[in-house]
């Protein structure tokens, strides 16, 4: 009867312990490399933090690292006499194209308006415009700009009748099963993938599952290392996809090459 009671306790006490357990916890099957989680604090420029961040991932898998920074883009969309803060990711890739870039060592995320805007970014003894040096970090057309809007033709591109869509961008509208295998494939692929709601923007960073086996997506999210997961943020896929407005990746992640 002693032996009974024993495994009955025994039993007990490992259950409880299973309760006891962390709830949340993730296996992350692919996590890419990626630059320091930044924080946009007040501002709405999630679009240029998320293209900016898949950009950088996409460089440390090649074997360069760039740190570039959002509050450049910001002020150049300021400049450009915008009425809103919020804007697609392509706008970011637009403002590389016309306006440049610098890194964020010399315009961090906490750089106040006193903080002048820089008219030379210098790298290895050299001197580069803003421009010079953006058009080094992403070429033209270097990333295909995607959607799914199931009433518009497929494989051409559609312009995307949202809000922040204020330039008019136009992205290549493909079937949304299609956009699942691409993006799965990115990432497995070492690709990281540029994604926009119609309330945030983040970049994909990695694929992940739980205890039970559910699916997740893991993305860079910019509210700053003070969050659960030090900012990272663990999407399941069903909610990735419904709340999916466009996708960003380079030619060669939607072509289906390794990095």
């Amino acid at each position: 009867m002693n032996i009974v009671i024993y495994i009955l306790l025994m039993v007990i006490a490992l259950c409880t312990g299973c309760d006891r357990q962390p709830h949340g916890e993730y296996v992350n099957d692919v996590l890419l490399p990626m630059t320091p989680v930044k924080d946009q604090g007040q501002t709405q420029w999630c679009w240029a933090y998320a293209m900016l961040a898949t950009i950088e991932t996409e460089h440390i898998l090649r074997g360069d690292s760039v740190n570039l920074s959002a509050v450049y883009a910001g002020r150049m969309l300021e400049r450009s006499g915008a009425r809103e803060q919020r804007a697609m990711c392509q706008t970011l890739l637009n403002i590389i194209q016309r306006d440049g870039m610098v890194g964020y060592d010399v315009l961090p995320d906490d750089a106040t308006p006193e903080l002048s805007t820089p008219r030379w970014v210098f790298m290895l003894g050299a001197r580069y415009t803003p421009l010079e040096f953006a058009h080094s970090v992403c070429a033209p057309d270097e990333y295909v700009s995607l959607t799914c809007w199931p009433d518009s033709p497929y494989y051409k591109k559609v312009e995307v009748p949202v809000p922040d869509n204020w330039e008019h961008n136009r992205l290549l509208n493909v079937p949304l099963d299609t956009l699942q295998v691409c993006v799965d494939r990115a990432l497995r692929n070492r690709h990281p993938v540029c994604w926009e709601s119609r309330d945030h923007a983040m970049s994909i960073v990695g694929l992940a599952h739980d205890r039970q086996q559910r699916r997740y997506y893991v993305l860079k999210n910019s509210w700053g290392t003070d969050q659960p997961n030090g900012g990272l943020v663990y999407m399941p896929v069903g909610e990735m996809w419904n709340k999916m407005i466009a996708l960003y990746m380079t030619q060669e992640a939607y072509k289906g090459l390794s990095n």
